[in-house]
């Protein structure tokens, strides 16, 4: 059974910093791509990090400079730092993983940025 469960999310002031966690069960992790996605209320889902199993990273626009990916393969974990966050940061952020042709997502997890 799959399993992505994310946490770290939370309210956070401008220019704050936030890690979020994803950690993975029920497949094989290091053969999986790993990616962060957000969504705004009113909004679709986008891309917000990705990392690829030889650990290549890639970032959508508005997380590029601000926003790491990284993950343990040996902890079955994926994280996302996240810096100098704004209020249009605001969203769920949700853990996804493709492995063997198939696409799994978490539950999501809160991020509110506001003074």
């Amino acid at each position: 059974q799959v399993q992505l469960v994310e946490s770290g999310g939370g309210l956070v002031q401008p220019g704050g910093s936030l890690r979020l966690s994803c950690a993975a069960s029920g497949f094989r992790f290091s053969r999986a791509i790993m990616s962060w996605y957000s969504q705004a209320p009113g909004k679709e889902r986008e891309l917000v990090a990705q990392i690829l199993t030889d650990y290549v990273t890639l970032y959508g626009d508005s997380a590029k400079g601000r926003f790491t990916i990284s993950r343990d393969n040996s902890e079955n974990m994926v994280y996302l730092q996240m810096n100098s966050l704004k209020p249009e940061d605001t969203a769920d952020y949700y853990c996804n993983a493709k492995v063997d042709m198939q696409l799994y997502w978490g539950q999501g997890t809160q991020v509110a940025v506001s003074s």
